[in-house]
């Protein structure tokens, strides 16, 4: 994805702990990021919190492999598993590396997004080689153990007049409020859970909401 292309609305995320551990199979996951990519998804993470550098790798590469040419894929986290991987970019954590160390690793081709939690954070963000920065969580969220404070859409809207890099909002988002948040300042909305159930069904409809 070239770095000054504008991002997909809708940011699907194949978190791999949202599975429960019998389904943490490589077919569970692979079968679900293909039935993202036939509802129409075109930008995808890929996020492991729990797993092994190899099952991650594992994991990664085949994915590509199903939705590679169709789909941007990024991976969380892992420079090193999005150089190995082929992946077009990495997003990174508060307490992950840097964004100009991922940029010596992942090189001036490859993307790099950068998670924040408050308008510091995104002054931050700005200032550094991040391509997209992703602000949350906007909404109450069970994707993370220990989430952060939520900002709400006055944190999107603040968040957006601190930077003209592409936005990302995430964090509790679903197809009952994605569209106040694009309303906010948003150009794209990052989405775990309400993709978990009927993924191909409930991607058409985001896209079909967020036109």
């Amino acid at each position: 994805m070239p770095k000054t292309l504008r991002l997909a609305r809708l940011y699907a995320i194949v978190d791999v702990t949202c599975f429960a551990p019998p389904l943490r199979t490589m077919n569970s996951i692979v079968e679900y990021a293909r039935d993202l990519g036939e509802g129409g998804v075109t930008l995808l993470q890929y996020r492991n919190k729990e797993g092994d550098t190899r099952v991650m790798l594992r994991h990664a590469r085949e994915i590509k492999r199903v939705l590679g040419g169709k789909v941007t894929l990024i991976m969380n986290d892992r420079t090193d598993i999005c150089v190995a991987a082929g992946y077009e970019g990495v997003h990174l954590g508060q307490d992950d590396l840097p964004a100009e160390g991922a940029r010596l690793v992942v090189g001036e081709g490859r993307v790099i997004g950068v998670s924040t939690h408050n308008l510091e954070q995104v002054k931050e963000a700005d200032a550094g080689p991040a391509d997209y920065i992703a602000i949350g969580p906007v909404f109450p969220t069970t994707g993370k153990k220990n989430p952060n404070v939520v900002v709400g859409l006055e944190g999107v809207r603040a968040a957006r007049t601190a930077t003209k890099k592409p936005l990302v909002a995430i964090g509790g988002i679903t197809r009952a409020n994605a569209k106040a948040v694009l309303e906010a300042g948003a150009d794209s909305v990052a989405v775990i859970s309400d993709l978990l159930s009927s993924p191909r069904r409930a991607a058409e409809e985001f896209l079909r909401l967020l036109v």
